[in-house]
Formats: C-alpha cells, structure tokens, sequence
C-alpha cells in the first residue's frame, strides 16, 4: 500500500496532536470522578444520608459509561465513513461544551431534583463525547505511525489520558484548599468553566491534522464501508468480544480514581481531601513516563506480555493498595498507590491502543475500537456503584472491593491469552489474514 507523500512525517504530529486532545479530553471527565466523589453527594443529593448520597453521586459518574457503547455505535460509523479526523474534533467540542454546562448547573437546594437530573444529563453528553475520543485517537497514531513503532506512537493517547487526569487532580487539589461554604457554593466549579479553554485549545491542535494514510487510501481505492458495524460483526466479532473482555481492565482505574478517594476521605479512615489527591497525582505524574516505556517494550516483545503483565499485576497491587488505605498509613498508601497505578496499570493502559487497534482492518478499526472498549468501559464505569455496595452500608469492607476489582482482571487476561500476536505484522495487512500467512508478506499483494 503506497503512502501519500503528504503523510510523510505526520507520525509526531498526530501522536502530539492525539496526546494534548485526549489530556484536555479527559480533564474534563477526571474532574467528575472527582467531583463525584467529594463534591456532588453535598450538592445535588443533600437530602439523602451521606452513606446514600455518596452512592447516588458515585452512581452519576457510571451513567457516562452507561452511554457510551450508543455514542461507539454512533461515532465508530461516523469515523469509518467520513475519516478519523472530524470523528476527533467532534468529540473535544462536545466534551467542553457539557463540561462547562455542569458548571452552570444549579444546586439542588435552588431548584430541587431537576438539579440531579440536569446533572445526569450533561454526564450523558461527556459519555456519549468520551467514546469516540480514544478509537479516534488511536486510530489516527496507529494509521500514521511507522510500523516497528505503533506501540509508542499509541501509546501517546493514553499518555495525554493520564495527563489529563493528572491536571484534573492538581485544578481539584487548588480548590480543595477553600472553606467548604466557598468550595461548595462556586469553587468546585472553576474547574468546570475552564472546559471552554480546553474546547478552544483542542481545536486549534486538531484541525490542521492530515487524515491518515491508511483511511485515505482506503476511500481512494476500495471506497469507505456503507454498514461497518455489518462489517464488524460478520469478519471480526471474535476480536470484538476480546476488546470487550480487555476493557474490563478499566475498572482498575475507575476504582483507584473513584472509590478509593471516598474510602480514604470517609470518617471510617479519616485521610484528607489534599493528601488522597496528591496520591492520584504522583500516580498519574509516574504513569507518564511509564507507559511509553513499556509501550515501547510492546514493540520489542509484543503486545500479549505486556499486557499481561498489567492485567495480572493490577489485581494484586490493587488488593495490597486498598489494604494500605484501610491501615491509615499515608506513606504506605502513597507508595503502593504509585506502584499500583502509576507502573503496573500503566502496562497494560499503555499497550491496548496499540494491542486493540491491530486486531481490525483500516475499514473497521474505529467501529472496532470504539464499541468493544466502550462496553467494556461501562461494566467497568458502575464498577464504583457495585464496589461501594459491597463495601456495605458503612463502606469499610475492602477487601471484598479488592476481591471484586480482581475478578474484574480475569476477562483481560482471557483475551489476551486468546489473542493473535500483532507487532510485527505490517499495517496493511491488520486485521486481515492469518498469524501464518502476515509472516510471509512477500507473498502478498497490497
């Protein structure tokens, strides 16, 4: 397959472009999680009990991920037919405008349960925004990238991901700093206005992005696909059930970002709303560097043990990271909640864009991606409303939540194991011939 001249070195600049978007991107839906956990069962669910209003908050966060397999449905069309491009523009602008409406939104004590429901609206709209970000994203490194290096280039959209989550942390531990009168009435909303500078930022990165090579080659000579979700199913539903499966490691981080933070910062233990979030913030500032490190490492020993690594590694430094907070020692959680987030996670974080893209061919990768890991992620976003039931009505029992966040690593390393070895077949040829056949590409004709 021949590459546009026009093409040639783009791999730096959709990779730069994918990184910044997706950490503007997910500011926006960091500073729910969270606001979900510290801000919102005081402000839009004060009729409740705390134990109640706490679990009604939490539960806000998971509708996102509730919606987002419909805006996959939507968006991996969209992007298969008319490019990876306009798909990633889409999503910021639609991301910051909801962002900045939550901020808007009025508290429940001015106008009663229509604050609750307007808020689950705007959630709606971050769900139905986050589920074509990263496919999009990922497609457009992976289809751009030289192919001895698509782990790395990748590996930038969950790279922007994490950073974007690490900003989020740091805009929350500023505001935190106010009394609770301030913080409660308009402080925890500065974070949310700021989306209109994001939105902007992200345009102005995005829209001088070329389209990818493979895409354009693609709609130059077999043409675009009418139906891909037909497509999808009918030549790939083995790869899609798998994405499903992998994604399910999001629940590592949705429990990390989200109960974790409200189990730490209950009366039961007592740690403060500052220390818990500089936690997440070392964290996330660890998993900066490591996730290209071991994406890296991905394009040297394949995908499958690395990843692997990541899933395996989560379901015990998790059980040691949640153990840790139930002793009360910060030192001993903020060195286990490093090691569990900031390292191991990132093994696996770091590798599935590239691991998952690879799986289809150009004509269905976004479909591909962004329906498997969205159903994935929305098991794994209600995995906070399942987690802070089983913690029991004063929500100290976490040893269950580990034990639950460890069955939720079993599906990814099933698929993993099941999966076909990807980093040294050729980009043209993802997605569309066997392991045996992709290791003797002399024989094929593009």
């Amino acid at each position: 397959m021949s590459v546009p001249a026009k093409a040639v070195g783009q791999p730096k600049k959709a990779a730069t472009a994918a990184w910044i978007g997706s950490a503007l991107e997910y500011y926006d839906f960091f500073i729910y999680g969270s606001a979900a956990a510290l801000i919102f069962p005081k402000v839009f669910f004060d009729d409740s009990d705390p134990a109640t209003a706490t679990l009604l908050s939490l539960a806000t966060f998971g509708v996102a991920y509730a919606a987002r397999p419909v805006g996959a449905l939507f968006l991996g069309h969209f992007g298969d037919r008319v490019g990876r491009k306009k798909v990633m523009i889409f999503t910021l602008l639609l991301m910051g405008l909801s962002t900045f409406l939550i901020g808007c939104l009025p508290s429940r004590a001015q106008v009663g349960g229509l604050a609750p429901v307007l808020l689950v609206l705007c959630r709606v709209l971050q769900g139905i925004s986050a589920a074509g970000e990263q496919a999009s994203a990922s497609s457009m490194t992976l289809e751009h990238a030289p192919p001895d290096r698509r782990g790395f280039f990748t590996s930038f959209t969950l790279g922007g991901t994490q950073g974007g989550q690490l900003i989020a942390t740091l805009v929350f531990l500023a505001v935190a700093q106010l009394p609770d009168r301030q913080l409660l009435s308009w402080g925890w909303r500065v974070p949310f206005w700021a989306s209109v500078l994001v939105a902007v930022a992200g345009y102005l990165i995005r829209r001088n992005l070329q389209e990818t090579p493979a895409f354009a080659e693609q709609a130059a000579t077999e043409g675009v696909v009418k139906l891909p979700l037909v497509v999808l199913l009918r030549e790939h539903w083995a790869d899609v059930l798998r994405v499903i499966a992998g994604a399910l490691i999001a629940s590592v981080s949705t429990i990390f970002t989200v109960w974790a933070l409200a189990y730490a910062t209950s009366d039961s233990v007592g740690m403060s709303r500052s220390s818990m979030l500089w936690v997440g913030a070392l964290a996330n500032l660890v998993a900066l560097a490591a996730i290209p490190l071991w994406a890296t490492l991905s394009d040297r020993i394949g995908r499958r043990p690395v990843y692997l690594i990541g899933a395996v590694g989560s379901a015990i430094t998790m059980f040691l990271y949640l153990w840790a907070i139930s002793t009360g020692s910060y030192a001993l959680t903020l060195i286990l909640g490093i090691v569990a987030f900031g390292v191991v996670y990132s093994a696996a974080n770091g590798v599935w864009p590239s691991f998952y893209g690879e799986m289809f061919s150009t004509r269905v990768r976004l479909s591909g991606m962004a329906i498997g890991t969205q159903i994935g992620f929305a098991v794994a976003g209600f995995a906070v409303t399942f987690a802070a039931q089983i913690a029991g009505p004063d929500g100290t029992d976490w040893s269950s939540v580990a034990l639950f966040t460890a069955a939720l690593c079993v599906p990814p390393v099933i698929a993993a194991i099941s999966a076909r070895e990807t980093h040294t077949v050729p980009t043209e040829l993802l997605g569309t011939r066997s392991p045996r056949e992709t290791s003797q590409p002399e024989t094929v004709t593009a």
